[in-house]
């Protein structure tokens, strides 16, 4: 039994050991000299607890250093958990980025966390991330969907989770959704370089089964024939899912005969491959001239002065959050998609004439 002068057992009982664990609700109220029953309603700010019992319980798991577990206490009062979970497709890329940081500010509003994982655009690592997601109960998901099959996420929908879609559609999916206007993106950019006396123009995209890409891709072709460009898919290359491949099939490009005097590149991270690969080039060939236009900004793209699609990343995941927390609020609602529109930023790359 533990007395006032016996300091030892005292200070083990305040403090835990270091690697002893975190300390118990069934500690607290032992300490505070209640049920468990008491403490939880006591530490949960449930009522009828008498006012002196819910200082003490208060006091015995601050000494104790005891942490209410939130997602625990959010399910016992019948509540979702204030989590929601982020399935990205690629965290390296700073677009991603950009959009949890959209999300996580938004929900902030709402007093909720964001609780992120990425994908790596393996359709196996989303179902397994899904999973683990809705196993620890969050309370909606956000993905950025990979692959064709997506039966896991329409059981979570069918089911009452709320799920939103983020850059791209999943297929047979009904769910709500926040995308970018790629085609008009890529339209723009293309009628841009047509406008400058460009005919054989380039597209470098990412992989080929990707919705974003397929979307800019039929759009680049479609706006090249509108043009009265022939054989528009000459110079199109997919795959090109890291800044090295991108570079290699740019100087592939570079050194065709003929060699496209212009090209549009599909993402953030294709852009910079394009950027080292005219580098390349130029030192092989003084006065190369090639227009550029990237879609998706980029950090320093304006002092290198590179002409891109832009748009408002963290917009998109601010308006992927506000669906989630509408749906959390309303499950009732029909579903609804939000297009970010995408403007062309001309800063000096996109305006080089055709030779």
């Amino acid at each position: 039994m533990v007395t006032a002068t016996d300091d030892g057992p005292e200070v083990a009982a305040r403090t835990p050991a270091r690697g002893g664990g975190r300390p118990t609700l069934a500690a607290v109220a032992q300490r505070a000299g209640v049920s468990l029953k008491t403490a939880s309603r006591a530490l949960n700010g449930e009522p009828n607890v008498a006012p002196a019992t819910r200082e003490r319980v208060q006091e015995a798991a601050r000494e104790l250093g005891f942490r209410l577990n939130a997602v625990a206490a959010d399910l016992a009062r019948g509540g979702a958990s204030h989590l929601v979970g982020f399935i990205t497709g690629d965290l390296a890329n700073p677009f991603y980025s950009a959009v949890a940081s959209g999300i996580e500010c938004e929900l902030r509003r709402h007093r909720r966390q964001l609780i992120i994982a990425s994908s790596g655009e393996d359709p196996e690592c989303e179902r397994a991330l899904t999973a683990e997601l809705v196993g620890r109960r969050v309370g909606a998901l956000i993905v950025t969907p990979v692959g064709q099959d997506h039966e896991d996420l329409a059981r979570e929908v069918e089911a009452g989770l709320p799920v939103v879609l983020i850059d791209r559609p999943a297929p047979g999916l009904d769910a709500d959704m926040v995308v970018m206007d790629n085609r008009g993106g890529v339209r723009a950019a293309a009628e841009h370089l047509i406008a400058r006396g460009h005919q054989r123009i380039g597209l470098v995209g990412d992989e080929s089964h990707l919705w974003t890409f397929k979307e800019r891709r039929d759009e680049f072709i479609g706006a090249l024939a509108r043009g009265g460009i022939a054989d528009a898919e000459r110079y199109v290359r997919a795959g090109a899912h890291d800044a090295a491949l991108a570079r290699q099939f740019v100087g592939e490009l570079l050194a065709a005969d003929p060699a496209p005097t212009a090209l549009l590149t599909a993402n953030n991270v294709i852009t910079v491959g394009a950027l080292h690969a005219l580098r390349d080039r130029a030192a092989a060939t003084p006065g190369l001239r090639v227009a550029l236009i990237g879609f998706d900004d980029f950090e320093l793209a304006d002092l290198l002065g590179v002409t891109v699609v832009g748009y408002d990343a963290q917009e998109l995941g601010r308006q992927a959050a506000v669906l989630a927390v509408t749906r959390l609020q309303d499950p009732s609602l029909p579903t609804r998609t939000v297009v970010v529109p995408t403007r062309l930023v001309a800063r000096g790359t996109g305006e080089l004439h055709a030779g």
